[in-house]
């Protein structure tokens, strides 16, 4: 019981290090105040727009910039931290520079699909989906990095987890900051 409790928490431990760099990769795009869709106002065969104003050239630049920026932190500071995580018998999945990067593309490739998905449900830029805005960046991380970086099924289920309650805090902060329109 003891080992398997273990196991669940070591699991819980290394999706939390694998979301840091994507949910930084979520927070930076609107601190750019982008003006370059990034569709530049190509529209899909129904009509509607691919993805719409908000999602900017500078947007996904300085959030890959940022997550990635994230992730490099976490492989400067994984030895000590790895040092810390074996007296509980742990060893941190190896970040690397290619998994940071991955990991933080595949969380902005995730939530430009989630734009463009809304965009086909004839949903305005900023209107509340809940968890396909929670959970589309998420997706997109996990398909990218899985080349780069071991996630577990356990893992993906508690980034799942993780994820809704987690970036509606993190959205009413950048509300609350003013570096975002609405708080979700």
């Amino acid at each position: 019981m003891v080992m398997e409790a273990a196991y669940w928490w070591v699991q819980f431990v290394f999706a939390w290090w694998i979301l840091f760099p994507a949910y930084a990769a979520n927070v930076f795009p609107p601190l750019a105040r982008g003006k370059v869709p990034i569709d530049t106002g190509r529209k899909w065969f129904d009509g509607r727009r691919l993805f719409g104003d908000h999602k900017t050239v500078e947007g996904f630049g300085f959030g890959v910039l940022g997550g990635t920026l994230v992730g490099l932190i976490e492989i400067f500071f994984q030895p000590q931290l790895n040092a810390y995580a074996a007296q509980w018998g742990m060893v941190l999945p190896q970040m690397t520079a290619m998994a940071a990067f991955s990991i933080v593309v595949g969380a902005m490739l995730g939530d430009l699909g989630g734009s463009f998905i809304k965009r086909r449900l004839n949903m305005k830029p900023g209107t509340k989906a809940p968890l396909l805005d929670q959970l589309n960046f998420i997706v997109g991380a996990v398909l990218v990095s899985m080349w780069f970086i071991q996630i577990t099924p356990l893992m993906f289920v508690f980034m799942l987890l993780l994820t809704p309650a987690t970036h509606r805090l993190v959205n009413i902060i950048g509300y609350k900051l003013n570096a975002k329109k609405v708080p979700w």
